[in-house]
């Protein structure tokens, strides 16, 4: 399974109650069920979320714990302050406007003492996307802007999550999206080059020798920047 978020890292444990805020098709949440946790996936996207909600549900229901998903925004979480234990944001900071407004929403539904994982695209990854392709960046729904970890980390400084540690990921994805944008991102899927790539990555997730090499490489070309950070007060 292709996880961005160290979930050992993250301390999910047995009993958390965790969110996955964008959590697109779910990956978190089956990670996080996996682990012993009860897993909620909030997320704009319909379509991903149709196609999540019933294996999310089974497999939950097999394991006797919680999985569910729900349609809803980072600006609006439908939830009661301090409720959750971990809270997961993978990929969702670099779409949204007012990022700092989304970092105060999750911090509320946190619980005192409980820790959240934000990842976002490195900013050397970005630039060169941009460089190759002006459709990195003008596609709908796509990226608008190109963080920097310090930026990021301040903005969840300011909603009272402080920044523990740093983690990065998807190295092999690095050099996938730089071809991906030269070519084209519209017609990307029409080269062999491209799909043989894809190919590669879903080999890389199943294979020990390809997943110790990506992380090995993460420390020179990571696609993805995760911020671990807790929320001040105490543990609950």
């Amino acid at each position: 399974m292709l996880l961005t978020v160290d979930l050992a890292r993250l301390e999910i444990r047995p009993g958390d109650l965790v969110l996955d805020v964008g959590c697109g098709e779910g990956r978190h949440c089956f990670g996080s069920l996996e682990r012993g946790a009860r897993a909620i996936g909030l997320d704009l996207d319909v379509s991903a979320l149709r196609l999540a909600a019933v294996p999310l549900a089974l497999r939950a229901r097999q394991l006797g714990r919680l999985g569910a998903v729900l349609r809803g925004d980072a600006f609006h979480l439908p939830f009661r302050s301090g409720t959750f234990d971990k809270v997961i944001c993978a990929e969702v900071m670099e779409h949204v406007h007012d990022y700092r407004a989304a970092a105060r929403e999750i911090a509320r539904v946190t619980k005192p003492g409980g820790r959240v994982a934000v990842t976002i695209p490195t900013a050397t990854s970005e630039h060169i996307y941009l460089r190759l392709s002006d459709e990195y960046f003008e596609s709908p729904g796509g990226h608008i802007r190109i963080f920097s970890p310090r930026a990021l980390a301040r903005g969840l400084a300011a909603a009272g999550l402080a920044t523990e540690s740093v983690g990065f990921a998807h190295a092999f994805h690095t050099p996938y999206w730089a071809l991906r944008s030269a070519l084209g991102l519209r017609r990307a899927d029409d080269f062999r080059l491209v799909r043989a790539y894809r190919r590669f990555l879903i080999q890389a997730t199943t294979s020990r020798l390809l997943d110790t090499l990506e992380r090995w490489l993460n420390f020179v070309c990571p696609k993805s920047v995760i911020l671990y950070a807790r929320k001040s007060g105490a543990v609950v």
